[in-house]
């Protein structure tokens, strides 16, 4: 019998572990019941009742198990780290708050029988914040003609992910995993699925303009060289321009020396205009820089805390890019 493991990324998420838990345990009686789960429940430092409630569910049924982070490792790392702990044939990634439809993943099982590595829902619309929908797809398109990787619309992880991408994701051993960049480039044969992501079920999202900003940094200086060379070119354009200006400024000075003052607002003007430039693309330098620094580096993805439902002999074995403490 073929094992299709689950992993629910978690934050603060008491009111939604239990009902999808739930959902998901239905949804494999009914309708995948030649399969067996595994549901893999990964805490980022939650503040609330979910990590009691984890336990319980530990407590209640062997196919259930829990990892809970020494502290808060990020969107990216907790749920990447999670796939790697994995044992299934097969590893569905989705998120704790149901606006990633449960009812999808026989569709995606059915799929990945068929013969695709990955299987992924792409977002035809939503019931989230119209102006956020906007902006997103906004992001995507720029992120889409500056990359030099092929960049997925509305896609935010949530798919099926055979057993040998998963492995490949272990041997890439990348410190600043971004899942959604990673699909597209290594190639695997994927199948997309369109569907409405529905509005969260319950609690409150922990995304913040932040947050946003961090997954935008990481997809620009992940997967395009456009920031750095487009500094260079437009640094070379305004080289050039003022040239231009300067050969023209002094030939009119000294045609008309008394009727053509200096002035002191259009040097100002181009002082500010030039210093803000240089600001904004020495912060973009900085964002790669600590992209790099952070490759260096090579922390661990995550720290555990502690791990439920584990087999302890595999556990050197299965745990990969993490730590215990």
């Amino acid at each position: 019998m073929k094992t299709v493991s689950i992993v629910v990324p978690c934050y603060n998420e008491e009111e939604n572990v239990e009902p999808l838990s739930q959902a998901i345990i239905q949804a494999f009686e009914k309708e995948l019941p030649e399969y067996t789960y595994e549901l893999l429940f990964i805490d980022n430092d939650s503040k609330d009742r979910t990590r009691e409630i984890i336990r319980r569910l530990c407590a209640e049924n062997g196919r259930i198990k829990g990892i809970f982070n020494a502290k808060n490792f990020g969107q990216f790392n907790s749920p990447y780290y999670g796939m790697l702990q994995t044992t299934g044939d097969c590893t569905v990634l989705m998120a704790a708050d149901f606006q990633d439809p449960v009812e999808m993943i026989p569709q995606y099982v059915r799929e990945w029988e068929k013969g695709y590595k990955i299987v992924i829902g792409i977002k035809k619309s939503s019931q989230e914040n119209k102006v956020m929908y906007w902006l997103r797809s906004c992001y995507y398109r720029t992120i889409k003609k500056l990359s030099d990787v092929e960049q997925i619309e509305h896609f935010t992880g949530f798919g099926l992910y055979d057993r040998r991408f998963i492995q490949v994701l272990r041997d890439l051993d990348d410190p600043t995993p971004f899942l959604r960049g990673i699909v597209a480039e290594l190639g695997f044969g994927r199948k997309e699925i369109p569907y409405e992501q529905p509005k969260r079920r319950a609690g409150k999202t922990s995304n913040n303009f932040y947050r946003l900003y961090d997954a935008a940094m990481l997809s620009v200086t992940s997967y395009t060289k456009v920031g750095l060379r487009l500094a260079t070119i437009f640094g070379s354009l305004c080289s050039a321009v003022s040239m231009v200006i300067a050969v023209v400024y002094l030939v009119m000075k000294l045609l008309y020396w008394d009727r053509f003052p200096a002035g002191m607002a259009p040097m100002l003007i181009g002082m500010c205009f030039l210093g803000s430039v240089q600001i904004f693309f020495i912060g973009l330098v900085g964002e790669y820089i600590l992209s790099i620094n952070a490759r260096v580096m090579k922390r661990p993805l995550v720290v555990e805390e502690e791990r439920l439902n584990f087999d302890e002999d595999k556990l050197s074995e299965e745990n990969q890019n993490g730590h215990e403490v």
